[in-house]
């Protein structure tokens, strides 16, 4: 059991009494277990799909020291965590209240709005919602374990206003401010002949009460949630025997929800990090996984950091193989 931090005391500039709880105190469930993977050649698409807003925000077992790694990056590294764009703060502040509405409806155990203050009881955290000093959005970030980033329209598109990003994965946030949807993934090889079109028409589209949610995917080498830049491990270490312990599947759940009154768009990207090991645990995971890695076109690779890729692919077809033999040897069940 994690043993609880004592208390301390915050300035007052933060208007929050605050310790982390001791996470037996609550049982919170286990992380969903999501594998976006497709059989057949590589292909780049949206892959959305209707949110229900139920499942607008999830919350699981690794909420509290989620949350403690993003207290750490807001007092230690601020400015590569958020930032936001003069004009952005109405939205932002719509964001937080939809948010706290969100939090109190759906996990009423762990949350409670009295008068002007906010409960969360599995960090025995209490704000001051309408007084508080800090940005609404960044607020709004210290309550999920979600990273927000909130898309406004300037001019004739949509570009990034404000946004609390403390586990990015491989990009810096101080890149990306300010820019439109093209400009954000203009990294992303096939991205401006494939989905800039679809992308920038379903931002013109999408309405306030039809939320929609998509999957990425990648494999690092590293399981840390904060990765704005990519690690240099010594890749001898890594062998066709230890790959499936030593790398990380990592799996984005990202929402798209238009705010109902600033007409702004709310992008949220919730990241799960497992041991490859533990993903490809079965003959089925390992081959599905196999053949995806194997389809992706040199490019893509690349842009992934991929230098793991050969060993990933020995592992995981020797993990297939293994698996299946085994199975066999045990035979049918009865």
């Amino acid at each position: 059991m994690t043993k609880a931090e004592p208390l301390r005391t915050i300035p007052a500039l933060y208007r929050i009494l605050w310790r982390v709880s001791d996470p037996g105190r609550i049982s919170l469930p286990e992380p969903l277990e999501y594998l976006p993977l497709r059989a057949g050649p590589f292909r780049l698409a949206m892959g959305l799909k209707d949110l229900r807003l139920d499942d607008w925000i999830e919350i699981d077992r690794h909420y509290p020291e989620q949350l403690a790694l993003k207290r750490r990056l807001f007092d230690e590294r601020r400015e590569e965590v958020f930032a936001a764009l003069p004009g952005s703060e109405t939205a932002s502040r719509e964001v937080l209240d939809l948010l706290i509405e969100h939090l109190c409806c759906r996990f009423p155990d762990w949350f409670e709005r009295r008068d002007r203050t906010l409960t969360n009881r599995i960090t025995a955290e209490t704000w001051a919602t309408d007084a508080s000093p800090l940005h609404p959005l960044e607020l709004a970030s210290r309550l999920v374990q979600e990273d927000l980033c909130l898309m406004q329209r300037r001019q004739d598109r949509y570009v990034l206003s404000a946004a609390c990003v403390c586990f990015p994965s491989r990009w810096t946030l101080a890149e990306k401010m300010g820019r439109p949807l093209r400009g954000i993934h203009e990294p992303v090889p096939g991205y401006e002949l494939t989905l800039a079109t679809p992308a920038d028409r379903f931002f013109e589209v999408i309405t306030p009460d039809r939320p929609a949610w998509r999957l990425n995917w990648t494999i690092h080498e590293q399981p840390d949630l904060f990765q704005p830049t990519a690690p240099v491990p010594p890749l001898e270490i890594l062998t066709p025997e230890n790959a499936g312990e030593r790398l990380w599947f990592r799996v984005e759940r990202q929402t798209l929800r238009r705010l109902p009154a600033s007409g702004d768009i709310l992008f949220t990207i919730r990241t799960y990090v497992s041991r490859v090991a533990e993903v490809a645990r079965d003959a089925k995971t390992a081959a599905q996984l196999a053949e995806s890695l194997g389809h992706w076109p040199e490019e893509v690779v690349g842009y992934k950091g991929g230098r793991w890729l050969d060993a990933a692919l020995n592992w995981l077809r020797a993990q297939a193989q293994k698996k299946q033999d085994a199975n066999a040897e045990q035979g049918p069940s009865v």
